[in-house]
């Protein structure tokens, strides 16, 4: 499969779970993947390496998205790395839940700053390099229209932002042939959401699928995102959530 080849992307909080999943889908099409990471560098080294193996060229780049420098430096990194950039995916995210009333300011600043502030920063720094057939593609969750349990308050907040953010984005890029879209997963098993976590039973009967989905499941969705093939697809989503909302 070679339809991404000769394409340069970079997967924001690619050391695990669905990022990871993400850069070896692009791989897997053709593309050179640089990642970035917070902390987890031994990981990050990992997917280098996994990518590698795929036969693509790749980096890691440390970079905390609560840090708006940071966010801005590692669009420059990946860009000089590479020599130039087709492919924004804005992956890194958190979720931190509870009552609205229990929350912290320290958590929810930490949420807007990752979930939407490195968003809107990382797509703006990549836009000046973006040519015709770039693609700026943001990872929601199927919480962002429907939120059907109580503590989710400000992530869900968090990921609806995105919806106008990509919608406005289509806009003011299209006219250039690059699109803008979002993601949505459901319940996915990775670290961060574990199939086997003290939460997943309640989430699980949600899923009309009756299973929780893999990181595969969003890669192969943003994959085709980032492929000629949705050139006419922007300013919109695909859900991945197993039904969680159908």
């Amino acid at each position: 499969m070679s339809e991404l080849a000769g394409k340069r992307a970079l997967v924001t909080g690619a050391s695990r779970g669905i990022g990871a999943a993400i850069a070896l889908a692009l791989t897997e099409k053709g593309a050179d993947v640089a990642v970035t990471y917070e902390r987890s560098a031994e990981r990050a080294a990992e997917v280098v390496r996994a990518i590698e193996t795929k036969g693509g060229r790749s980096f890691a780049i440390q970079a905390d998205s609560a840090d708006a420098a940071a966010v801005k430096r590692s669009i420059e990194a990946a860009i000089d790395g590479l020599g130039g950039l087709d492919i924004l995916v804005n992956n890194a995210g958190i979720a931190r839940g509870g009552p609205l009333a229990d929350m912290s300011l320290a958590d929810i600043d930490a949420i807007l700053d990752v979930n939407v502030r490195s968003v809107v920063l990382a797509s703006q720094a990549a836009i000046p390099h973006l040519k015709e057939g770039g693609r700026i593609i943001s990872i929601g969750s199927c919480l962002a229209e429907r939120v059907a349990s109580p503590g989710m308050t400000v992530y869900s907040m968090s990921k609806s932002a995105l919806l106008a953010f990509t919608r406005g984005l289509a806009r003011e890029l299209g006219s250039r042939g690059i699109t803008v879209n979002l993601v949505h997963p459901g319940p996915t098993d990775t670290d961060m959401n574990p199939a086997t976590g003290d939460q997943a039973e309640g989430q699980r009967a949600t899923i009309a699928l009756g299973h929780y989905g893999k990181p595969e499941d969003v890669a192969a969705a943003v994959a085709f995102l980032a492929s000629p093939a949705a050139g006419q697809i922007t300013g919109t989503g695909i859900v991945v959530d197993g039904g969680v909302n159908a």
